[in-house]
């Protein structure tokens, strides 16, 4: 399961990569879906946990994670730096 959401990540950032536009423009879009997809990941585990406080704690880190992609993106495309992409993609994985 865990590698088909990875596969579908990166298939999806593959596609937004091939759109062309600004490199931040593009590194925002990849940020975003990099979260989006560890978000998903992360639900997807709270509905398979069997203890409502494990799922509740899941269901906060995925929010979490969305948040921190996000402000991770706006930062990329307002300052127009492409290098916050590598730069948060490790702390999304650990997140």
């Amino acid at each position: 399961m865990r590698m088909a959401i990875k596969l579908a990540g990166v298939a999806g950032l593959l596609m937004v990569a091939a759109c062309g536009g600004n490199a931040d423009d593009r590194a925002a879009d990849n940020i975003e879906a990099a979260g989006e997809n560890r978000a998903d990941a992360l639900e997807d585990q709270a509905d398979r946990a069997g203890n409502e406080a494990v799922a509740d704690a899941l269901k906060d880190r995925a929010d979490n994670v969305r948040e921190v992609a996000d402000d991770a993106a706006d930062a990329a495309d307002d300052n127009d730096d492409a290098r916050v992409e590598n730069q948060v993609a490790p702390v999304l994985n650990r997140m």
